[in-house]
């Protein structure tokens, strides 16, 4: 593909080359089929799956065998490597061209690959137009946050063969993030069974980009969905794989990352979903995300900045940062802590009046702002009166965005305001705030949250105001507000010292869950198992890579 030239060649191109063991692994998950006669490779690059196919006594098995590549000097040097293999050929094109042109006549029974991974932005205006094409013509969105690999996935899987398999290394990304929501339902719907095969250690040498390798069939004896884990490629076991049970798989844009648990595990999770003791966080609050300021440096101060400017009389009580939130209830006295240890403890809310009316010093934080430029910052410039944020009202409650170990709920007790680190929550008429939050802080709503959110970098999950929106918390109207409050203050001592949140989450589980509620106890240990092992997932990651 023909990339822009302010980046580096191999990250335009999206080439990251597949390591031959890897390669290997996958080509053994299909030795000895005598069914699979046609096989594509759709950006064989160096030609890795050609020689793994080789190295395991495979290549001459298939009636033909074709190599996609746009690099003419890796088609060149594949052409003379290969020479020797009648039933193969190397065709130097780009593979949407390719697809464009064979899309109804040719139909592969083995597809293999490693895809590039090309942002949107990287892509020419004919390259975005042939991307577009092939997802709008199989019903899904096309958007500016896709990838070249999910088009690449789209097209192969719609150039099967009907008794076809696929497998590709592509991002982790597919298990999760929202803009793939498409793709899951698209491969839900088209593929009788699918396998994912995850790694703990990186696959690829100093590059952070966590892969999985997907496979798929078009029709097979199983159906559903399995997801397994290894250490490394070294322990990659292939007859080990066969072994794993599937589950079942809805035809919907489901987060696949729950599919990490046990069947029983995800079972149980699913019944939830439909348990009248239970509800939907949307259903007891609007969530929104916090004020956007166009930019938290100016508009978010501390302490001397605001005597210094007379902003005190006009700022509001901020949490500028998740980590100024180290409790259930965030009180004026965790404000005042913030404020004396020199925090961004305020947000500078400049009223609606004329400029004029303004005091002196605030006029001078104003023109200090235009100094550095800030009033042309996009969100700024687009305002009225550039230094005037707008939508500012205060939030019954925070729900953290990005969050380490579990994402934390928290009531406003003080009037505060939050900047977009964290989602400002409004509570519907007739809900008490304090047992939407308490409902929270329980084993099965911990494993919504590490379900509905995402791993963001550095082990960080992040969870969106949408996503907060689906987690499950049980509905505690049926427990008397004097046990919720005692059980809550617990948590917030729990919580307050940097104590282990398991010892909240068991008070709860027993006190609300099991006692009040009848929950099942073994379901309550299934939920804290998916969490457990879907937190360590993620914190294993990011020790991984600190260490790297």
């Amino acid at each position: 593909m023909i990339l822009k030239r302010n980046s580096s060649q191999q990250k335009l191109r999206g080439a990251y080359y597949t390591p031959l063991l890897l390669a290997e692994k996958i080509v053994d998950l299909f030795k000895g089929n005598s069914s699979l006669k046609t096989m594509l490779e759709p950006s064989c690059g160096d030609g890795v799956f050609f020689d793994a196919l080789i190295n395991r006594k495979e290549i001459e098995k298939f009636d033909r065998l074709t190599g996609i590549e746009v690099e003419k000097k890796e088609v060149k040097k594949l052409s003379q490597k290969l020479s020797s293999y009648k039933n193969l050929e190397v065709l130097k094109c780009d593979f949407f061209d390719f697809y464009k042109r064979e899309q109804e006549s040719s139909r592969y029974d083995l597809i293999l690959g490693n895809p590039p991974y090309i942002r949107y932005q990287y892509l020419t205006e004919e390259q975005r137009n042939e991307m577009s094409e092939i997802l709008v013509s199989h019903k899904m969105k096309s958007n500016k946050l896709i990838n070249t690999w999910v088009a690449f996935v789209v097209a192969c899987v719609h150039m099967l063969s009907d008794k076809g398999k696929i497998a590709f290394v592509i991002p982790a990304e597919i298990l999760q993030v929202a803009y793939a929501a498409d793709l899951r339902y698209y491969l839900s719907k088209n593929l009788a069974n699918i396998t994912i095969i995850a790694f703990k250690d990186l696959v690829f040498p100093n590059i952070e980009q966590e892969v999985v390798v997907f496979i798929g069939e078009k029709k097979s004896e199983k159906k559903g969905i399995r997801i397994v884990q290894f250490q490394n490629l070294d322990d990659l076991d292939v007859e080990s794989i066969k072994k794993i049970e599937f589950q079942p798989l809805s035809n919907t844009q489901e987060k696949w990352v729950r599919y990490f648990s046990s069947k029983g595990d995800t079972d149980a999770l699913t019944k939830i979903k439909k348990d009248v003791r239970f509800q939907k966080l949307s259903d007891c609050a609007l969530i929104n995300v916090g004020v956007t300021t166009g930019n938290n440096k100016y508009f978010s101060v501390d302490d001397d900045t605001a005597e210094k400017f007379d902003l005190k009389r006009i700022a509001l009580p901020l949490i500028g940062r998740s980590s100024h939130a180290n409790s259930v209830y965030f009180n004026r006295s965790d404000w005042e802590i913030n404020v004396h240890e020199k925090k961004l403890a305020y947000l500078v809310n400049f009223p609606e009046k004329d400029y004029e009316k303004y005091s002196k010093k605030q006029k001078e934080y104003i023109q200090l702002g235009e100094i550095q430029g800030l009033n042309k910052g996009y969100k700024c410039s687009i305002r009225e009166k550039w230094y005037r944020i707008p939508s500012i009202w205060i939030p019954d409650a925070f729900f953290l965005r990005r969050n380490n170990l579990y994402p934390k709920f928290v009531l406003n007790c003080c009037g505060a305001i939050s900047t977009d680190t964290m989602h400002r929550m409004k509570f519907l008429k007739g809900i008490a705030p304090e047992r939407v939050v308490l409902s929270y802080y329980n084993s099965i709503s911990f494993a919504f949250a590490e379900i509905c959110g995402r791993s963001y970098g550095g082990g960080v999950l992040e969870i969106l105001p949408g996503e907060v929106g689906n987690i499950y918390v049980p509905v505690l109207d049926s427990v008397p507000i004097r046990k919720v409050r005692q059980i809550l203050k617990q948590v917030d001592e729990i919580i307050r010292n940097a104590e282990n949140v398991e010892l909240a989450l068991d008070i709860v589980d027993e006190q609300i869950l099991c006692d009040y509620l009848n929950v099942e106890k073994n379901v309550v240990a299934e939920a804290r198992s998916v969490w457990r092992q879907m937190q360590a997932r993620r914190l294993t990651r990011s020790s991984r890579q600190s260490k790297e």
